[in-house]
């Protein structure tokens, strides 16, 4: 199976900025195995302004283009390095891939992405994808990496996309002010209802929220993917996701 999973910065870092070393090498290992078990594996990546936040000691994240994109410059380095170190302890190689908004509108560069993408995984690579953030400008830019993780799971041919975040999946309510909210764990159409229960932003240090992955979500039923939403604090949920168990919220791809 060819999976895309998709990590946010509430994942890697912690509140600090600061990497999470013991999930992220967790992760590492996780998808690791599920490479060496036969599945081909593209890894849609945040944290680089995340981590080039703490790298630099900024007492937050910043809210000008280029402070943002310094951060983003300085926090990809670390975070690369980090992939490298660790996937080549078991023995797989990485690759960078860095899109902006323009790389999936402009025809010869999206059949650019496909066929490198296509490569890169005929070669047994690892693909580390991520949003160009030290050039996206609001022109240009995807916007966050839930939505780019939805368009490299439809152009790559991914039969799944798995966003792992800092919620279980998509509940009745917020379940952080409801504590009767209900997780749905399963999505067949994506209803006035369903798109209802979206909520603000996600994290300080990340841009995603519950409105980001059901955007996701239609991206890529509508193109006739499965998309789920799980818990990144545990990657070894990711082995049950694989075996078919049921794990989050599942939006299930529409048939033609």
């Amino acid at each position: 199976m060819k999976i895309v999973v998709k990590v946010g910065t509430s994942t890697l870092a912690h509140s600090t900025g600061r990497l999470n070393i013991q999930r992220t090498k967790r992760l590492c290992e996780v998808l690791s195995d599920l490479k060496n078990s036969g599945h081909e594996i593209v890894l849609v990546s945040s944290g680089a302004i995340g981590m080039g936040v703490g790298k630099l000691s900024l007492a937050a994240r910043p809210d000008d283009i280029p402070t943002k994109q310094a951060a983003a410059a300085v926090g990809q380095c670390e975070l690369m390095y980090t992939y490298d170190k660790l996937f080549a302890e078991y023995s797989h190689t990485v690759a960078q891939i860095l899109l902006t908004g323009a790389d999936f509108t402009h025809a010869d560069r999206l059949e650019n992405f496909k066929n490198t993408m296509e490569r890169l995984l005929e070669l047994g690579v690892l693909p580390i994808v991520n949003e160009n953030d030290t050039i996206a400008t609001e022109e240009i830019s995807v916007g966050d990496n839930d939505t780019l993780s939805a368009f490299v799971a439809v152009h790559t041919g991914a039969e799944l996309l798995v966003i792992l975040s800092d919620i279980d999946g998509l509940y009745t309510a917020d379940p952080h002010k409801d504590p009767s909210a209900k997780l749905i764990s399963r999505v067949d159409e994506l209803t006035d209802e369903i798109n209802a229960l979206a909520g603000g932003k996600g994290s300080s240090l990340g841009t995603g929220g519950m409105k980001t992955k059901l955007r996701a979500a239609a991206i890529c039923t509508e193109a006739g993917a499965d998309m789920i939403i799980a818990n990144g604090q545990s990657p070894e949920l990711l082995y049950s996701i694989v075996n078919g168990e049921s794990v989050g919220t599942r939006f299930i791809a529409k048939k033609e």
